[in-house]
């Protein structure tokens, strides 16, 4: 594949842009990838958007995930069980890219993409169809080698914002970011919530003071209503844990999960239209 042709094509700016012309609020959903297994996440994927999902984030499997609650890190010692790493990750959406070309992000620690090969992974990350990716590990100071790798390949380094990022480092992520902001609605690691902190709407706002990008809101969005809060103040609104702790209770009947993983996520999509 030639380099301008990579550049050309980024799924998720395609997305972004495709929402805002039609006046329309993103719904992004996280599923840990091998989680329950590997076909399952395949089928997941096609199932999520044909539900009305915009954007996929895939999990890597981690040992030691800090970012995450114990609802997401179950599903990485699942995953991990199986046997599942990130050279299998990138054959798994090698095969999506023959079925679907909705926008495909990995959710990865550090250490996995470091224990690839940063240039090796960009390559074979872009080649596979991966338009994107999230390292919550990663800080933004930190993030210069990634990012010029990423960037002749036309992949994105997404980065996020929390409550507590002081407006000079806004100002320097939004000179960096490409993609999409995502907002981090509170402190702390992933999980479901009883309610969306009624700071949420202020942090917004200030990041738009600084971030010309869309703004994604993620971190506790729970059930539909708490989704349709969020999409008040934001451009998209990502869901997680919520789809997460579907799988795990329909963990052992694989096509009973798909199916109330797909209404799920139209419950969640109805409550943004």
């Amino acid at each position: 594949m030639k380099e301008e042709q990579i550049k050309a094509i980024n799924r998720i700016d395609a997305s972004l842009c495709r929402l805002k012309e039609n006046g329309e609020k993103g719904l992004f959903a996280f599923i840990t990838a091998g989680d329950p297994d590997l076909e399952t996440t395949f089928k997941l994927v096609l199932s999520l958007e044909k539900a009305g999902v915009d954007l996929i984030e895939l999990g890597v499997p981690f040992s030691d995930p800090i970012a995450d609650g114990p609802v997401i890190q179950n599903a990485s010692q699942r995953s991990l069980a199986q046997g599942t790493n990130l050279r299998l990750i990138l054959d798994l959406v090698h095969r999506v890219r023959i079925e679907t070309n909705i926008p495909l992000l990995l959710m990865t620690y550090y250490n996995p993409v470091l224990q690839y090969g940063l240039e090796g992974f960009a390559v074979d990350a872009v080649e596979a169809g991966v338009d994107g990716m999230i390292v919550p590990d990663l800080p933004f100071e930190e993030s210069t080698p990634l990012q010029e790798v990423l960037k002749p390949v036309g992949m994105h380094l997404i980065y996020l914002a929390a409550p507590t990022t002081p407006a000079e480092r806004l100002r320097k992520i939004s000179t960096a970011a490409r993609g999409f902001i995502y907002c981090v609605s509170r402190t702390g690691v992933t999980g479901m919530r009883d309610s969306i902190s009624p700071d949420t709407a202020e942090f917004i706002q200030r990041v738009r003071q600084h971030c010309t990008l869309p703004l994604a809101v993620g971190f506790g969005v729970s059930n539909p209503e708490q989704a349709s809060i969020v999409a008040q103040y934001a451009d998209a609104v990502i869901v997680g844990s919520a789809i997460v702790n579907l799988i795990e209770q329909f963990y052992e009947q694989k096509e009973v999960l798909v199916e109330q993983v797909s209404k799920l996520i139209k419950s969640f999509k109805d409550a943004l239209l």
